[in-house]
This record gives C-alpha cells, structure tokens and sequence, in this order.
C-alpha cells in the first residue's frame, strides 16, 4: 500500500508510450485501444493522490510522479492527435503553454518557500480537457469523421453516432481551451506580487 499511488503514477506515465503508439497507428481498432488506455491513465490520475492523501503517503517523489506524469499523458496524446491531424496544432500549443507557465510559477514559489495550490479553474479545465480526448480517440474508434472549423478534424457532415460524438467533443475541447487560458490567468493573477518582487537573495 506505501508504494501503491508511486505505482499507478509511474504506470500512467509508462502507458504514455503505447497511448501513442496506437494513436499513431490512425486506425479505429486502434483508436478503441487508446480509449481504453486513457480512460484507465485518467482514472490513475484521480486514484493515486487521493490514496496518498487519504493514507498520508505523500512524498516528494510522489509528487514528482504525479505531475510529471500528467502533463506527459496528456500532452503526448495531444501531439500524436495533431501528427494524425485530428486535432488542430494551436489547441495543443495553448494548453502545453499553460502547463509550462504554471509549472515555471510552482518552481519559483517553491524556491521562495510557498505553495501555489490548484484553482479550481485549473481542476475544471483538467476534467473537460481529459472529457474531450477520450471523446475523441472514442469516436475515432467508431469511425466518426467530421468537418469542423479552427481546424478541428476532418470529413463530411455528422451522419453516424460517431461523427455526432467528435462534434460534441471537439465542442467540449473548445470549452477546454478557454477554460486553459482562464486558467492560466487565474494562477499569474495569484503569483502577481511575487512576480513583481524583489528577487530573492
């Protein structure tokens, strides 16, 4: 049990590798795999801090694990979605962005002995960002092909469910995308006065 939320973290962060791999592969069997194996990273990621908080196993490789391996997870399956051109590059510049602002502010106020805690628009965004590309890779798996502007995947009009589930998740993306400019506003917002401050001598 001491090592358990370790465990789930390094596993999600090692799935990253076939996630890919099988997004690569642009197939709908393929894409069905992927389903399966982000909603089982996704489901880690809620699991292991919730087992190193509720049984006080927080440390800080815990930490690391936890952080690096979300952001490796999730920005990975966004770039091998623009390889395969589903997903348009910009969305993934824009949140990949955020996760570089935030984590460069976390590391500052670590090293002036203070904790930027998660806001709440950070946890929505994280929930709707996650929503969105299992979505995605789902109805890809169902064979759902549609055109959408921003460039937003490719195709014909929604006919099947499938195309109809990518429309909904490409909206929901969207909405993720705002919810990560807010986002990273809210966290500059909080860090302001230590951005603005004396160095630290």
């Amino acid at each position: 049990m001491r090592n358990l939320p370790n465990i789930l973290s390094l596993a999600r962060l090692l799935a990253t590798i076939p996630l890919v791999v099988l997004i690569l592969v642009d197939q709908p069997a393929a894409y069905l795999g992927a389903t399966v194996l982000f909603a089982a990273g996704s489901i880690t990621d809620t699991i292991d801090g919730r087992l190193a908080r509720r049984y006080r196993l927080v440390t800080n490789l815990g930490v690391f694990l936890d952080l690096t391996a979300d952001k490796v997870f999730v920005s990975a399956a966004l770039i091998a979605l623009v390889q395969v051109g589903v997903v348009p590059a910009w969305i993934t510049i824009v949140i990949v962005t955020r996760e570089f602002i935030v984590s460069g502010l976390r590391s500052l106020s670590a090293a002036q002995g203070t904790v930027i805690p998660a806001g709440s628009l950070g946890k929505q965004k994280t929930l709707l960002t996650l929503t969105a590309i299992g979505g995605i890779l789902l109805a890809r798996g169902l064979n759902g092909a549609t055109a959408f502007p921003l460039g937003l995947s490719t195709g014909a009009a929604p006919q099947t469910f499938g195309d109809y589930l990518l429309v909904l998740s490409n909206l929901v993306l969207l909405v993720a995308v705002v919810w990560t400019i807010l986002s990273a506003v809210e966290y500059l917002r909080g860090a302001w006065a230590m951005l603005t401050g004396p160095a630290e001598k």
